[in-house]
């Protein structure tokens, strides 16, 4: 990738907001506990005065139409998870202020492998009833007791005074809450002031993000900027910066870090980066969907089908933790029903633009390499690809509507044990992968279930779910497996979101149901939900979202009849 020089006003723009910055980390500094909790109110509050525009801007650049059921996704993936990210946030902030963990209310739980888990799905009453049957928990890397996880809980807040310089964010293009909720990371738990650099792609959010930033710009923790790749080499080399956290591919991060072509090589080599500052990063992977054989009804495949093309077609593809590889069993007697009713859910599903640069051109490698693919409704989808073959599809993120299935033998315990290998040693990255498998095929497996949890290598684990939802999940750690480098980035470094500020989680494991509601209840799993508001053909996607953001800003009884009317017309 190339880059033009700056212009002498962009330079003098970075410039300016860097020295604000700088002045503004002795303001930051001074911010006791109290005001700033009192700062994540007002961006709240802003965030719900801004959803409308915020989501007609996000609405533009992706070409939705004004009524389309699509907008649901920009309500959930926009303001939603701002809102209950900066309420999570807040919580913290408070707990600590009085002298407790924010730890303090959340169950702890034992773990495989000598881990601590604590549960932050449900938390309270609303998540009882709006995500009945989900349930999610965050794990501690083996060896943390329950009592440092308590008393280390805080991160950077537990010594707010002592501020930790200038960072960068190179904010994401795709998701249009990831810059937002960036920015909130790097200030509370990290102590950095930060100047945000926006995706081009997401420009017309400028005025929305000044606004629900506002508080923050104006205490001086905050500056955000505009521009290419001119203006993001800039401000990332600058010598006013000390960190510099981005959302993008592993492709992306490696050209910031090691430049390109022949000398990014001798650079990667030789150890010595182009960008020597410290980098933390959320990029994508292959996010494998492991499909357990077991007996399901005809109405369990055709959900779970939909449910496989929702993980990859939300948001039109373009997610870092979309499933791009399918993996079922060979010896599965219903694999050919599974298989019809996953072509019907893709082909099928609501067309939607191709808004991401690239994305045609990425498509067209993956027919130029994969001859039997099936183009459906403008969404690939690559049949019997081969575990054992490193090709595109098990080792470079597409960043597009394209799907392959791997098929694995076995019965559900050995399909398992081989899926968990080959999802581990065989794809890359490592931010999320999901497992869906019957309630009885669950039970049987006992332990193992669990076991193979620990041993699956993803920073986010979804049984029955979507690795997504973790996305949702205000107090759940967010990012890449632990130990990566910038030498072998995979999916990234560190992690985001985490309101808890839990110290060093190791993953998130996210359950759900296996059918929506009223199936459900009629088949003994207590769940109220009926189809999730993020699956792709959800017909009333657009009003439930709009109901959950407005319930997100200003929780109360009298909003949930209308949340629930509009979920079960879904």
């Amino acid at each position: 990738m190339t880059t033009s020089a700056p212009s002498a006003s962009q330079e003098a723009q970075v410039d300016q907001a860097l020295a604000e910055l700088v002045r503004g980390e002795a303001a930051w500094a001074a911010c006791d506990l109290p005001r700033r909790g009192r700062l994540l109110e007002q961006v709240r509050a802003a965030t719900a005065a801004q959803g409308e525009a915020w989501v007609r801007a996000a609405a533009a650049y992706k070409r939705l139409p004004d009524r389309s059921p699509l907008l649901g996704e920009e309500w959930i993936s926009g303001p939603y998870p701002v809102l209950t990210g900066t309420t999570a946030l807040a919580a913290s902030v408070r707990a600590l202020a009085a002298g407790r963990s924010p730890v303090e209310g959340f169950p702890l739980a034992r773990a495989p492998g000598g881990r601590v888990a604590v549960r932050v799905l449900p938390h309270g009453v609303h998540d009882r009833l709006l995500l009945s049957g989900f349930g999610a928990e965050v794990w501690m890397p083996p060896g943390v007791t329950a009592r440092r996880v308590r008393e280390q809980a805080g991160l950077s807040l537990r010594r707010p005074e002592r501020t930790a310089g200038v960072g960068v964010v190179l904010g994401a293009g795709n998701i249009t809450s990831i810059p937002v909720l960036d920015v909130l990371y790097e200030l509370y738990a990290h102590n950095r002031v930060v100047a945000l650099k926006l995706n081009p792609l997401i420009d017309g959010l400028f005025d929305v993000f000044s606004a629900v930033l506002a508080p923050l710009i104006d205490v001086g923790a905050v500056r955000i900027l505009t521009g290419g790749a001119d203006v993001g080499t800039l401000l990332v080399h600058h010598p006013a910066v000390g960190h510099v956290h981005m959302t993008g591919s592993a492709a992306t991060h490696d050209t910031i870090v090691f430049g390109t072509g022949a000398e990014a090589a001798r650079r990667r080599r030789n150890g010595t980066p182009l960008l020597t500052k410290p980098v933390t990063s959320e990029l994508g992977g292959v996010s494998p969907t492991l499909v357990l054989p077991g007996a399901w009804s005809e109405a369990d495949l055709r959900f779970q089908a939909m449910h496989v093309a929702t993980q990859r077609l939300h948001n039109g593809g373009y997610n870092c933790v979309a499933a791009q590889l399918v993996v079922i069993g060979s010896d599965w007697p219903q694999k050919e029903r599974f298989l019809t009713h996953l072509r019907a859910a893709l082909a099928h599903a609501p067309a939607r633009p191709a808004y991401y640069p690239g994305s045609d051109d990425r498509v067209k490698q993956v027919l130029d390499a994969c001859p039997n693919a099936r183009v459906l409704n403008e969404r690939v989808l690559v049949e019997g690809v081969d575990p054992r073959d490193p090709g595109p599809l098990l080792t470079t993120e597409s960043f597009a509507p394209v799907l392959g299935v791997v098929e694995l033998p076995g019965d559900a315990r050995e399909f398992l044990d081989t899926a968990v290998r080959a999802a581990n040693e065989r794809f890359a990255g490592t931010l999320g992968v999901n497992l869906i498998a019957h309630p009885r095929t669950l039970a049987g497996l006992g332990p193992a279930l669990d076991a193979a949890i620990a041993e699956l290598r993803y920073g986010t684990v979804a049984v029955n779910a979507w690795t997504g939802v973790g996305y949702l999940t205000a107090n759940a750690s967010w990012g890449a497996f632990p130990g990566h480098s910038v030498y072998d980035v995979q999916s990234g470094i560190g992690v985001v979101h985490n309101a808890l500020l839990l110290d060093g989680p190791e993953r998130t494991v996210v359950r759900g149901p296996f059918r929506p509601a009223p199936r459900s209840l009629l088949h003994g799993e207590f769940s109220l939900s009926p189809k999730p508001p993020w699956f792709v053909d959800n017909r009333t996607a657009a009003s439930t979202g709009r109901l959950l953001a407005d319930f997100a800003a200003g929780p109360r009884w009298s909003a949930l009849p209308r949340i629930f009317a509009s979920a079960l017309r879904g």
